[in-house]
């Protein structure tokens, strides 16, 4: 059967529904996950063995290692795992994979997920209408798991009709002489197999089938189902193309994982008699048939492809944090818009005493204060900026900064809450209270300066412009900002008791009266007709949103001191 043009078509057509099934999902997580979902998730993969168990759990739910890969992908994409969690995740989906190769070896056939597809529409679809928001994004992300499972079913469907048609494989059998290279060319046939029926299920039900059917012998199947183990990786990479740098690491470490894999199992069925030992576990304790005929071969087949899982899963389960390592420097970041923030000095669990706990939080804090930093940077930029893809860049860098604002006053307050439980002297509770409310004062500079970024897309969407006294206004607004800022920030980095508001005071009433002149002048402005009204509403918002921005940045110094 010839594969044409309009196949082709199909075939990317399939692979770019199953990324926005994964581009939905990972969207609806991040929207509908808050801290609760969260911190069940680190319940469960709180360390590299529990991740194996969740992942092998959820494997043999959906019977699809692509789903729990993509599952992990996914997670950490949205921030909800680290590349560690991740990893244990797909070593387990690994061994939970081995299932379905059971299920065909004993009932002869395979749950297909893709069959649910519809059904979760039919329950997703009608929560994208609801009114509340929770229920909308939950709804998004059942969509959005329908979607990718319907893209891995229709990709089967797209590509060559291999499954179907086993004597294409039938000129296999002629290089089959079990030797070291015949074993490398079969592993490369069971990777190429994999990648074109895009489910390493599938591939091996295909390769027992064609086993089982006489077609190639229980020494080249066994090597296939390597090269299936490697070719399975191809849907976590796929994945990984439209996420951030985590991701893409998180399926690195993923094919790095089963290359390794098979590379010492290669060695092992070609120079040792460990099919031997595959063997005797059918025959002699499993009581069936001899795997090196077409009646056991199916059996045997199983009883490998779990040995093989099992064994590299207890071998290379101690070298995750090697394969991360790995993985961060083979997947270079592409600078600030490809990483996600995540905590640097409180990610390890409280200190031995609260006053070091409240230590590391005073760095976090002053790391936040940074974060604020950049994004008066990044606004100051849109006022200027002309050119409309740098303007959109900037605007995602603005969002992308809010959300890292909301996600680190979650992180430090939680963490704070923790260090309130224990006992603490006076001075380190009043610090605490002091944090908490600094913390949310730079949460509220960050959803300031988000709703500038807005404004200002409004602005340019309607061609609206200023004039050059009013740009000048705002800009040097904008540097009145960043000098509170920087003063600020030099507090925040200090010893919270050596702090004085002498300069953040002086530079605070000098941005109150800079605003209440501007303001003055604005009405005077606007009633001589001097700028157009749209051009007046943005200018007059730009201006009381730096005043907001000050009285938050006083705020925190006061929060240093304890004075507010």
């Amino acid at each position: 059967m010839e594969f044409g043009f309009v196949d082709a078509l199909k075939l990317i057509g399939a692979l770019g529904f199953f990324i926005y099934g994964m581009k939905i999902m990972s969207e609806g997580i991040q929207k509908a996950a808050g801290s609760g979902l969260r911190r069940i998730l680190s319940m469960m993969t709180k360390n590299r063995y529990m991740g194996v168990l969740t992942g092998f759990l959820v494997t043999c739910l959906v019977q699809s290692s692509s789903a729990s890969t993509v599952m992990a992908v996914s997670f950490v994409n949205a921030g909800l795992l680290s590349l560690v969690e991740s990893a244990g995740i797909m070593l387990g989906a690994n061994i939970g994979t081995t299932i379905t190769g059971w299920l065909v070896a004993v009932l002869g056939f395979k749950v297909k997920i893709a069959a649910m597809a519809l059904p979760l529409l039919a329950i997703g679809v009608p929560m994208l209408f609801m009114k509340k928001n929770k229920i909308k994004y939950i709804g998004e992300f059942i969509v959005g798991f329908a979607i990718l499972f319907w893209g891995l079913a229709e990709l089967k469907h797209a590509v060559p009709d291999v499954k179907n048609n086993p004597e294409i494989l039938n000129f296999l059998g002629a290089y089959a002489d079990s030797g070291f290279l015949s074993n490398i060319f079969f592993i490369f046939v069971g990777t190429i197999l994999t990648i074109v029926v895009q489910s390493s299920s599938a591939s091996m039900a295909l390769t027992q089938t064609l086993c089982f059917s006489g077609i190639i012998p229980f020494e080249v199947a066994a090597a296939m189902i390597l090269g299936e183990n490697i070719g399975t990786t191809i849907t976590a990479e796929l994945a990984s193309l439209p996420a951030n740098v985590h991701a893409k690491r998180s399926a690195r470490i993923h094919s790095m994982f089963n290359i390794v894999g098979v590379s010492w199992a290669v060695l092992l069925i070609s120079f040792t008699p460990a099919l031997e030992g595959v063997r005797a576990v059918a025959m002699n304790m499993l009581g069936s048939a001899d795997p090196y005929t077409a009646e056991g071969a199916p059996m045997g087949l199983a009883i490998f492809h779990t040995a093989f899982n099992l064994v590299n899963v207890l071998i290379m389960i101690w070298f995750v944090p090697l394969l991360v390592k790995l993985a961060i420097k083979s997947v270079k970041s592409k600078g600030d818009m490809d990483e996600e923030y995540h905590l640097e000095y409180i990610s390890t669990g409280i200190m031995a005493t609260p006053e070091m706990s409240i230590l590391e939080a005073q760095k976090e804090v002053a790391k936040f204060g940074g974060v604020v930093q950049r994004m008066n940077g990044f606004v100051k930029e849109l006022i200027v900026e002309k050119d409309s893809k740098k303007i959109s860049k900037t605007l995602a860098r603005v969002k992308k900064y809010e959300d890292i604002t909301d996600r680190i006053e979650q992180d430090v307050a939680d963490y704070l809450a923790k260090i309130s439980e224990g006992e603490m002297s006076e001075s380190s509770s009043l610090k605490i209270r002091g944090m908490l409310s600094i913390v949310g004062d730079l949460e509220r500079m960050g959803d300031i300066y988000y709703q500038m970024s807005k404004g200002i897309e409004r602005k340019v969407e309607k061609k609206v412009w200023f004039t050059p006294e009013q740009r000048n206004n705002i800009l040097e607004m904008f540097e009145m900002v960043e000098a509170a800022l920087n003063t600020m920030n030099e507090n925040l980095s200090a010893s919270y008791s050596s702090v004085t508001l002498d300069k953040a005071k002086e530079l605070e009433m000098a941005l109150n009266k800079y605003r209440k002149a501007l303001r003055k002048e604005h009405y005077v402005n606007v009633e001589k007709g001097e700028y157009n009204f749209q051009s007046a509403a943005v200018y007059s918002d730009l201006f009381n949103s730096l005043e907001k921005v000050g009285d938050h940045v006083i705020n925190v110094s006061e929060g240093i001191t304890g004075e507010n």
